[in-house]
């Protein structure tokens, strides 16, 4: 490696050092009960719960995935896609988190999202805590494996080593810090990452505005391709097996602009619906000291969302004006973040913002790895096969849950070629699809049962798969993002088998109206 590589290497090991210590310092505490290493013990501070829960929540595809859209395909798509997020993120901290942190607490003090759907109900055999369990485990396993793509991209291509090997070490080092220090390693090491997520962004921002001569200059340079910078239309990359072509001029060629009306916008949008499904945010929810701090972490975390979405998109677009052919497929498109960092800053400063890539990585993966394995421990393991385990039999199998689950991701993320924007939004409809509906639902109304809430998820979950597989490949209006359809139908399922089904029993009703007012 050259004397920069270095350095650059250096200041990352640093951070990783770093990231170690929170977690050998959470060790003792973590390894007290499985409360304290799957929860917190709910004593999460405000600010905390607010970093927490958006830098685990973006993972390295606000890094690299959202910015590789934005250079690839233009303005549109990144943009609409940021919305949708924004706007989920604030109706998530406004309408669920509160109810939720003390809903969580009438229903069996519940700790982790499937204990407390099957208390919530007052499920004696526990098929609701089944069903939650096995959707978290897959869906997780699938954005642990997005994750340590990103990892395996960010050093591969700074270091120009074997992807392969490179993906494996960050994971092991991902995996060895959560068994070690569990939620509140996560959490405390979370609030770190994200300001440093915040930091990259802003900055690497900054210095692509001031390298291209001001924000007209970089415009001038790519209004110029058709539908790049429109909000209703889409650029058209011309590809050749699926590398974009270069004139003789050495500029990247475009087709004309592609149409993106509004069910295109709709569909986009609803990534915003996925808020309400997300285990590793509504975690965070359910861990904070008091419902009141709640109010301070939904400004601290709409703040941080909106100007890291932005940042996001930016760099994807001023890169393409910076670096207009130096990313010709649309994997390759999402290390632009990376090439911009190493050729717009000396070694340390680059090693420092590219340390966000890995701070979203590290902030994303362990809360996967986290929450899919006290699905099993908790949901199923204690929850159905053995009933009368010790918490320490808990703690231990939620450590081996987390290696498996880590082992079937990393057998995922072997594909160099993998294209992070594409994993995630699988993973994320995954989740709104099969949680969102039933959260809100099991939060708001009364009259949902039981049957409902599994009809909905079954519904939800398995929509998912039929519109992506079977469904999607159609074209036209079946092209939307099953996100959309898969958390309608699911809703659809709720309310008709619920309103067909007996209805709830008193002491469920009296606990829902206990929850509307309950403080902690």
């Amino acid at each position: 490696m050259s004397g920069e590589v270095i350095q650059t290497f250096s200041v990352m090991c640093l951070y990783i050092a770093v990231v170690i210590g929170i977690g050998l310092y959470y060790a003792k505490r973590a390894n007290e009960n499985s409360d304290n290493f799957l929860i917190g013990g709910r004593k999460i501070g405000p600010w905390v719960t607010a970093m927490a829960a958006e830098a685990s929540d973006m993972s390295g595809w606000l890094l690299m995935g959202l910015p590789g859209v934005a250079y690839w395909f233009g303005l549109s798509d990144a943009a609409w896609t940021a919305i949708g997020l924004l706007i989920g993120t604030y109706l998530n901290w406004l309408f669920v988190s509160k109810r939720l942190r003390g809903y969580s607490v009438i229903a069996g003090n519940a700790i982790t999202i499937p204990d407390y759907f099957s208390n919530r109900f007052k499920e004696r055999k526990k098929v609701i805590m089944t069903i939650a369990a096995l959707f978290i485990l897959i869906f997780f396993t699938v954005y642990a494996a997005s994750c340590f793509v990103t990892v395996g991209k960010l050093f591969s291509a700074l270091f120009n080593m074997n992807y392969q090997l490179m993906m494996i070490c960050g994971a092991l080092f991902v995996i060895f810090y959560t068994v070690i220090g569990g939620f509140l390693a996560e959490s405390a090491s979370d609030f770190m990452q994200g300001v440093v997520m915040f930091f990259s962004l802003v900055t690497l921002l900054i210095a692509a505005v001031v390298k291209g001569g001001g924000i007209a200059a970089i415009v001038s340079n790519i209004k110029e391709i058709p539908g790049f910078l429109e909000f209703f239309g889409i650029a058209q990359p011309v590809l050749a097996d699926g590398v974009q072509q270069v004139s003789e001029a050495g500029r990247p060629l475009f087709g004309e602009a592609g149409p993106y009306g509004w069910l295109t916008i709709i569909s986009t949008l609803s990534w915003g619906l996925g808020y309400f499904g997300m285990p590793q945010v509504l975690l965070k929810f359910m861990a904070i000291r008091k419902t009141s701090e709640l109010t301070l972490s939904r400004r601290i975390a709409v703040i941080w969302c909106a100007i890291s979405l932005a940042a996001a998109v930016a760099i994807g677009v001023f890169g393409r004006a910076l670096f207009p052919v130096a990313l010709l497929t649309q994997s390759a498109s999402e290390r632009i973040f990376i090439l911009m960092s190493t050729n717009f800053f000396i070694p340390v400063i680059a090693g420092i913002v590219m340390a966000g890539i890995l701070a979203a990585t590290i902030s994303s993966s362990d809360s996967y790895l986290m929450i899919a394995a006290s699905a099993f421990s908790k949901s199923i393991y204690h929850g159905v096969l053995k009933k009368d385990a010790s918490d320490k039999s808990v703690l231990l199998m939620s450590r081996l849950t987390l290696l498996v689950i880590a082992i079937f991701a990393m057998i995922i993320a072997l594909d160099e070629n993998s294209i992070i924007f594409t994993i995630v939004s699988f993973a994320w409809a995954g989740f709104g699809g099969t949680f969102g509906p039933i959260m809100l639902f099991s939060l708001f109304w009364k009259r949902v049962t039981r049957a409902g809430a599994i009809a909905g998820m079954l519904a939800g979950g398995g929509m998912v798969f039929v519109w992506k597989l079977l469904l999607k490949p159609l074209g036209g209006v079946f092209g939307i993002y099953e996100l959309f359809p898969a958390f309608v139908i699911s809703c659809i399922a709720i309310v008709i088998v619920s309103l067909l089904s007996e209805e709830p029993s008193p002491e469920i009703q009296q606990e829902f109206e206990m929850a509307k007012t309950f403080e902690c």
